[in-house]
């Protein structure tokens, strides 16, 4: 029987008229997807060369079968495994199969509730911190303000006390290793060139130097007698369930090198998003502020307030739904399959635009509107159908409770002492490794 016969795929691009447009879908694909969507419905496919198959889809459905109801035949496909691990070694985020169960039953204690409570204190310390002396009444950039920020929460959350010459760097590296790893990617016929150019090399060399620092910092705490109460303690003190061993030192560096870039990149970009949406509604950052006040009436316990801020919740997830910062997510069968009615073969990659299906109008009401009350009430249970801005299944990522708190006390600060206002309607995006903001300045005004 051939192929043909076999399987069948959605709606297909031409694979001419994808190379057309290849090199403006590096910089951007964003507008591509969506003309494409609307051209050939909620999925469609691609083939690249006799046998590979590639399908981007909008549909619920079928990220609900690839991450939940049938995740055990899907895993992450190369390029995340491949690509990402060549620069960040074998984590979480970049290993498949028995090996990532394994590490994510080690790890996930450490992301409990309980012991996320643990660092709400050193958090909110390190977030007043950063903002005390935020510039007044004048436009500025906010990316920069929110991503030093997310840094040092994420790196004195996981260290404690961060080395500022040594995270300083840190920062550096990881900025620019993602962007060569987005042109990988992007660019797979320039691999060749890629590496014989020595740009291969040269990046594999700073994520070298990654490990150097992360290791340094390692060997110091397990040489100290002291307590810092931070997730590397936590990490330290984990073992495995078979063996009763700890984590070699080259994995913890790598599960702490995925932690800081999805731990900090993501948290920097949601927040500038948040700012720049509730510039642009003073009545909903009216709101907010209104339940600031009523919270810290009712208690000077900061978990306790955390746990009851449901508006800035419902802001924080209507933010991540216009501007999911893990924007698209993939996965390939194991073996051959059969999705929205299509038989497809093993190994089909199969991309999901959280962003395209957080806006797909099939769901949501008046999509491209800004509207926290999607996330209150009897509606909240209907969106969050709908809704992976940290991903679903097993998979689902493992920093949720931290970024929800860090976002929740950087908004909360703000907000309790600013009036901000952005300066532009409408908010320039590069969808990178995660989706990042571009170009938002704000102006702050003491209230």
């Amino acid at each position: 029987m051939s192929e043909n016969k076999k399987y069948n795929y959605p709606k297909q691009l031409s694979i001419f008229r994808f190379l057309l447009n290849a090199e403006s879908i590096r910089k951007n694909p964003i507008p591509f997807h969506k003309r494409y969507f609307d051209q050939f419905g909620d999925s469609f496919s691609l083939k690249i060369g006799k046998t590979k198959h590639v399908i981007l889809s909008r549909d619920n459905e079928v990220a609900e079968y690839i991450l939940q109801k049938h995740h055990k035949n899907f895993q992450k496909s190369e390029l995340q495994t491949k690509f990402i691990s060549k620069y960040l070694g074998h984590g979480l985020l970049t290993v498949n199969g028995d090996f990532w169960l394994k590490q994510r039953r080690l790890i996930q204690p450490a992301f409990h509730k309980q012991k996320m409570n643990q660092l709400v204190q050193n958090m909110q310390q390190t977030i007043i911190s950063e903002l005390k002396d935020l510039p007044e009444e004048k436009e500025v950039a906010s990316f920069p303000i929110m991503n030093q920020l997310a840094f040092n929460v994420v790196a004195k959350s996981l260290f404690h006390i961060s080395i500022e010459e040594e995270m300083s760097r840190l920062k550096i590296i990881i900025h620019e290793v993602q962007n060569f790893l987005i042109k990988e990617i992007r660019l797979p016929y320039k691999a060749f060139w890629f590496k014989l150019s020595g740009q291969v090399k040269k990046h594999q060399k700073l994520a070298l130097e990654t490990d150097v620092i992360i290791g340094k910092i390692i060997e110091e705490r397990k040489n100290s007698e002291e307590q810092h109460n931070d997730l590397l303690d936590m990490l330290l003190e984990t073992r495995y369930e078979d063996t009763g061993e700890a984590m070699s030192t080259q994995q913890l560096i790598d599960e702490i090198k995925i932690l800081f870039i999805a731990g900090h990149e993501t948290t920097a970009n949601a927040l500038t998003f948040i700012l720049h949406l509730l510039g642009n509604h003073p009545e909903i950052q009216q709101k907010v502020f209104d339940e600031i006040i009523q919270i810290e009436s009712e208690t000077d316990d900061v978990v306790e307030q955390l746990q009851k801020m449901n508006y800035i919740n419902a802001v924080i997830n209507e933010s991540m739904r216009l501007y999911p910062p893990a924007w698209i997510t993939d996965r390939e069968n194991i073996d051959d399959d059969e999705l929205l009615g299509y038989k497809i073969k093993g190994k089909t990659l199969i991309g999901v635009s959280f962003y395209e299906l957080h806006r797909n109008p099939k769901y949501w009401d008046k999509p491209e509107e800004f509207n926290p009350e999607r996330f209150l009430g009897e509606q909240k249970k209907e969106s969050y159908k709908y809704f992976y801005p940290f991903g679903a299944g097993p998979r689902m990522c493992i920093g949720l409770g931290f970024a929800m708190y860090e976002m929740s006390l950087a908004l909360s600060h703000i907000i309790k002492k600013y009036h901000v206002k952005s300066q532009h309607k409408e908010m320039q995006i590069n969808p990178l490794i995660t989706l990042k903001p571009v170009g938002a300045t704000v102006i702050f005004s003491k209230r």
